[in-house]
């Protein structure tokens, strides 16, 4: 006995004409972690800070996933960095861990909620090898790097790294925040 075809289930029939019935919006929680740096240098009494152009267009610190290999935070944070930019030499400003938490769709099916921890570290090294995963760098002054960032929840990293950098007394200069 021949049974007509099985129509998709998503599927209605009304007078002879198909109609689409929309799917329920399902989405998995996933949960990730990264860390990062937000990178300085003193050269000649100015101080700037490392920024990343990102293949989608915005700028941003350095930043990664956390592997299973790491050994905590800031080891996660310096091998992204090293990975991202050939910097190797940082000294980790004490007392300074700043998470970020935000949340994407990635495709249709998954909603990442995301923490990024981010530690503030000098270096003396000026050169950057950066690696694919990017387009440009700039070493910027802090009003410079606070308008070439292109999201607001880095822009607020930047202040309160700037403020504390006043507070600890490694800043002399004065800017607004």
């Amino acid at each position: 006995m021949n049974h007509p075809p099985k129509k998709p289930s998503h599927h209605t029939e009304r007078s002879g004409v198909l109609n689409k019935k929309r799917k329920p919006a399902f989405r998995r929680n996933v949960h990730e972690k990264s860390c990062g740096v937000i990178l300085y240098r003193i050269d000649h009494d100015q101080m700037d800070y490392l920024l990343l152009h990102y293949p989608g267009g915005h700028w941003d610190f350095p930043k990664g996933h956390v592997e299973k290999f790491d050994e905590g935070e800031q080891a996660t944070a310096l091998r992204e960095l090293k990975e991202e930019t050939g910097i190797t030499e940082i000294i980790f400003t004490n007392a300074y861990r700043e998470p970020m938490y935000y949340e994407f769709n990635r495709g249709f099916k998954e909603r990442v909620k995301k923490v990024v921890v981010y530690f503030l570290a000098k270096t003396k090294q000026v050169e950057v090898s950066i690696s694919f995963e990017h387009q440009n760098y700039k070493w910027l002054p802090y009003e410079e790097a606070l308008e070439t960032l292109t999201y607001e929840n880095a822009r607020d990293l930047l202040r309160k790294a700037e403020k504390h950098l006043l507070t600890e007394g490694e800043l002399t200069k004065k800017h607004e925040l």
